[in-house]
């Protein structure tokens, strides 16, 4: 195949990923581990504080992903969609390749911090709403909600739910796996922002809020 007929190929492959029922079959298939994890966690009838955040924000991402709008355009960029798909999915194994390791913390502090991660996260994933995605696309610009304080919210509450974590039950095995997601997590939001710096109301929106993750500090 030619190097023309080749970019042909690619091409409608990338058009066909702004159609709305393409892009909703994708979200459908992507958010099924999320709904095996889902169920695998309120079958066990084990409910706690950080089963609960995981079983809001699973249930958050099923229901908006399945929801989400049409993107406009979608990165042609290999190297981002699996940069995307690691950030999503290497969490879901965290829980399964945790170990139970030693609090380094009283219970109130981890478990303040889970909160603050799950509320933080409930609020993002409610002010972007249908606008989701794992891969960066082109939805509707959102600024307001969670957004207007930092660019990245949920990746504000995703970081601190792994902060809690280390600390509530440290071993090298989890703060190895902690700081390999947050390093992904870090590397997507500059990626997210350099593909979506074309679009001029997302370029203003980066002149007005300076802040990623947390405000005044990063």
């Amino acid at each position: 195949m030619s190097s023309d007929k080749q970019k042909g190929v690619w091409q409608r492959f990338f058009d066909a990923l702004t159609l709305p029922w393409v892009d909703k079959t994708i979200a459908v298939l992507a958010v099924l581990p999320f709904v095996y994890n889902l169920f695998r966690i309120i079958k066990s009838g084990q409910m706690n504080l950080s089963r609960a955040s995981i079983v809001i924000q699973f249930s958050l991402i099923i229901i908006t992903m399945v929801m989400r709008t049409t993107p406009v355009r979608v990165t042609p960029n290999p190297w981002y969609w699996l940069l995307a798909f690691g950030v999503t999915y290497f969490g879901l194994f965290v829980a399964l390749l945790a170990e139970r390791g030693t609090s380094l913390v009283p219970d109130l502090v981890s478990n303040t911090i889970s909160i603050l991660a799950l509320v933080v996260a409930v609020y993002a994933r409610l002010s972007l709403g249908r606008s989701i995605g794992f891969v960066p696309a082109e939805r509707d610009i959102i600024t307001g909600g969670a957004y207007r304080f930092v660019r990245h919210p949920i990746y504000t509450g995703l970081i601190l739910s792994y902060i809690g974590f280390s600390l509530h039950m440290f071993s090298p095995r989890n703060v190895t796996m902690s700081l390999i997601v947050i390093g992904l997590i870090v590397l997507k939001s500059f990626i997210e922002e350099g593909f979506l710096r074309e679009v001029p109301d997302y370029a203003d929106y980066l002149g007005r809020v300076r802040w990623r993750w947390f405000p005044g500090l990063a």
